[in-house]
C-alpha cells in the first residue's frame, strides 16, 4: 500500500477522533486498512517481543507491519495537532456549521458500513437495534466532571482509545461523556504547539499509556469477533454510527437546569435538541451538510480504487 496514502488516511483518521461524535474507526473502515491496522496491532505478541529484545530488528518491523503504523500514526498526530486550535475556534464562534459538516459525513457513512454485511438476516438487523439504542442512549447521557487524577486519566486512555478503533464509535465522544473531552483533546494538544510541555505531558503520558494497552488488548478481542460473528458485529456498527446522527445533530441548546459552575466558569452537563427554522443559518448548513456527505462519497471511492 502506498504509504503516502497511508498517512492520508491517517490524517482524516485523526480528523474524525478531534471531533465529539466521529469515528476514526469508520474512516478507517471505509478507506480499506481496517483489518490491516486491527493485525498490525495485535502482531504485537510475546513472538514481537522476542524478536524486540532478541534484537532481530528486521524481523521485528516485518512482524508488526511497522512502517504501516509508523506512518498511519504519523498522519493522524498531524492532523490532530493542526486541528486542535482549528475546531476549538470553529465550535466556539461556528458550532452549527462544524456539527452539520460532521453530520453529513456520518450519514454518508451508514451505507458504507452497512453494505459490509455479507448477508443481512435476523442477527444483523438485531445488531443495528442494539447499536443504535446504545448511540442513542449515549447522546443523552449527561457528562462528567473533568478529573485530572492519573489513574482516571489512564482509563480515558484505554476507554476512548478503544472506542477510536471501533467503527461508530467516537472516542471523544466517550471522553466528553468522561468529562475530559477539553483537558485531552483541546488543551493539552495545544499546550503541546504552544510549547508548554510541563503541562502536557502530565496529562497526555498517563493517556498514552492506557491507550497503547486499549489498543493492543482490544485488537485481539477486535479480530477475533470479526471472524467468529463479521455481519453480526458490523450490523452493530452501523447501528452505532446512524444513532450517532443524534450525538451530532446541529441544533441544540445548553440545558438550563444542567449548567454547572466549576473554577468560575460553566459547564454544560446536557443540551436540548430542537428542528431549526427555515432561516439564513439553516440555509448556509445544508449545503455544509452535502459537502460532508460529498467528502465521504469521494473518501469510499479513493479507498476502493487504492484497494483495486
Amino acid at each position: 500500500m502506498n504509504l503516502i496514502g497511508v498517512f492520508f488516511k491517517g490524517a482524516a483518521m485523526g480528523a474524525a477522533n478531534v471531533v465529539p461524535g466521529v469515528s476514526g474507526g469508520t474512516i478507517a473502515f471505509i478507506t480499506g486498512i481496517y483489518e490491516r491496522l486491527i493485525n498490525a496491532l495485535k502482531s504485537f505478541d510475546v513472538q514481537a517481543v522476542k524478536l524486540l529484545f532478541g534484537f532481530k530488528i528486521r524481523e521485528f518491523i516485518k512482524h508488526v507491519d511497522f512502517w504501516f503504523l509508523f506512518v498511519l500514526g504519523l498522519g493522524v498526530l498531524t492532523s490532530v495537532a493542526t486541528l486542535a486550535k482549528l475546531l476549538e475556534i470553529g465550535f466556539e464562534h461556528y458550532p452549527v456549521y462544524v456539527a452539520s459538516l460532521f453530520f453529513g459525513l456520518i450519514a454518508a457513512s451508514i451505507w458504507s458500513v452497512a453494505k459490509m454485511v455479507k448477508q443481512w438476516g435476523m442477527g444483523p438487523v438485531i445488531g443495528v437495534l442494539i447499536g443504535c439504542a446504545v448511540a442513542v442512549a449515549l447522546a443523552f447521557a449527561p457528562e462528567a466532571n473533568e478529573n485530572k487524577n492519573i489513574m482516571y486519566l489512564l482509563l480515558c486512555g484505554v476507554v476512548a482509545t478503544c472506542s477510536m478503533i471501533i467503527p461508530g464509535v467516537s472516542g471523544s465522544f466517550v471522553l466528553l461523556m468522561m468529562g475530559n473531552y477539553q483537558l485531552i483533546m483541546i488543551s493539552s494538544v495545544n499546550n503541546v504547539t504552544d510549547r508548554k510541555f510541563g503541562e502536557a505531558i502530565s496529562v497526555l503520558i498517563p493517556v498514552g499509556i492506557g491507550a497503547v494497552v486499549g489498543l493492543i488488548a482490544l485488537s485481539h478481542f477486535l479480530s477475533w469477533l470479526f471472524r467468529k460473528f463479521h455481519d453480526l458485529a458490523v450490523g452493530v456498527i452501523t447501528g452505532f454510527v446512524a444513532g450517532s446522527l443524534v450525538i451530532i445533530w446541529p441544533w441544540k441548546l445548553a440545558d438550563p437546569e444542567s449548567i454547572i459552575i466549576k473554577n468560575g466558569e460553566e459547564k454544560v452537563m446536557a443540551y436540548v435538541r430542537y428542528f431549526p427554522n427555515m432561516d439564513a443559518e439553516f440555509f448556509i448548513a445544508v449545503p455544509i451538510m452535502l459537502v460532508g456527505v460529498a467528502i465521504m462519497v469521494l473518501t469510499e471511492k479513493l479507498g476502493a480504487t487504492r484497494s483495486e
